[in-house]
């Protein structure tokens, strides 16, 4: 069996986001989410589907550069693959998120055409399941989406950005009781320095947060390590690194206590496993990132997961754009805040290119909003509100916006 095609498909995936200059729906920040899926045939008509991220659009183009060395390959020599590919790519510099997406969307569907081809599915290639479901998060801006989690059966939620965090938190918690975890994402936007994120973390103890997540921008290891030394909560970052290369130091030095790979552009699912075996010898746990991911990530994760023990928790979108629901067969089952470990072959699903074709791609940069002067006077010139819990001015949170 030989590969024979390698197919790619770009979703836009993003609401309209209102814009207060132009007064008109735009597509923009958050609004240009894309997702992008990978398909792989062999010459036996057997295929596999995977996503990746990291910059779709431009994943994409990656992709297709390196579709060439494949064809022909034995698809079931994942890791030989790999390292093929990270052979070809390494005269680019760095490997990246883009690279990392690229490997990552190829090798997550050859592991689904491997289980399918083998009648098991992808957990039990990976050394067999410890646990038959998995738990997930939800995301709140407010105590009233607070309430509708927890009576949906969620034992954990997230808020964050950082317009009126410390508010939301303070409300949230009172809503919702001490008996479900809170975890806070300041998504480590480059205007936020390492004083005022430490100064937010100790604000963030007394909620006894399951982690503080991106404090800082994650091109500064030092800058987190700073916050980690001075504030007395659990770290997580690691959804903007790729490979086990691009969180090693995170984790040997032990700066953080919750490494979140993105599932979509961490390198593959060979790559997480390696990476939660790090983070297992220096008593971190492992929550994948999968905010701004679609239902194939997902579902990747949820395999993997299922065989990984200091898995902590999976993100997961309680509500997204239909088209989520529309693309895919072998939705997750969920239940009481936990998504059930799927015994179908491979990943257990498959595209519906009909609906794909209903959402192409419009853009993938972000375009944020001018009247908030890149958000730099939230935590300079309205300082000692946003750490007072005053509320600065109204805010909508989404999983991964940080505005």
């Amino acid at each position: 069996m030989k590969i024979a095609k390698i197919e790619t498909y770009l979703v836009d995936a993003g609401w309209p986001q209102y814009n207060r200059v132009t007064n008109k729906e735009e597509k923009g920040g958050w609004s240009a989410r894309n997702w992008l899926f990978v398909k792989i045939s062999t010459d036996e008509g057997l295929y596999g589907i995977g996503e990746a991220s990291g910059w779709p659009r431009v994943v994409e183009t990656a992709i297709k550069d390196l579709t060439p060395l494949l064809l022909n390959e034995d698809p079931f020599h994942i890791e030989r693959i790999w390292h093929k590919m990270l052979a070809s790519i390494m005269g680019h510099g760095m490997t990246g998120v883009v690279g990392g997406g690229a490997l990552t969307g190829i090798e997550m569907a050859l592991w689904d055409l491997k289980g399918k081809a083998l009648g098991q599915p992808v957990w039990n290639l990976f050394g067999g399941k410890i646990r038959d479901k998995i738990r997930i998060y939800g995301h709140a801006s407010n105590s009233e989406q607070a309430q509708e989690l927890v009576d949906q059966g969620y034992s954990a939620i997230k808020t964050g950005g950082i317009q009126n965090t410390l508010q939301n938190v303070q409300s949230i918690r009172r809503s919702v009781g001490s008996n479900i975890d809170l975890m806070v994402d300041l998504h480590g936007p480059p205007w936020l320095n390492t004083r005022d994120a430490i100064a937010m973390g100790k604000h963030l103890e007394e909620f006894d947060l399951l982690f503080y997540e991106d404090p800082v921008a994650p091109e500064n290891i030092e800058a987190i390590s700073r916050v980690s030394k001075a504030v007395n909560l659990p770290i997580a970052a690691g959804e903007r690194h790729a490979t086990i290369w691009g969180v090693r130091e995170l984790i040997e030095r032990e700066i953080i206590d919750v490494v979140q790979p993105d599932t979509g552009r961490a390198g593959g699912l060979i790559q997480m496993k390696k990476i939660a075996a790090m983070a297992e010898a220096h008593y971190c746990t492992i929550a994948p990132h999968d905010g701004s991911l679609g239902p194939v990530a997902e579902m990747a994760a949820v395999h993997l997961m299922a065989t990984i023990p200091n898995f902590l928790i999976l993100e997961h979108l309680a509500t997204d754009v239909p088209q989520r629901y529309s693309i895919m067969t072998g939705q997750p089952e969920i239940s009481d805040g936990y998504i059930v470990v799927p015994d179908a072959p491979g990943l257990g699903i498959d595209l519906i290119e009909a609906e794909i074709n209903l959402y192409p791609s419009n853009g993938n940069s972000n375009h944020p909003d001018p009247t908030h002067d890149y958000q730099y006077v939230t935590t300079k010139t309205e300082r000692a509100s946003w750490l007072s819990g005053n509320e600065t001015s109204k805010s909508e949170y989404k999983a991964g916006q940080v505005f």
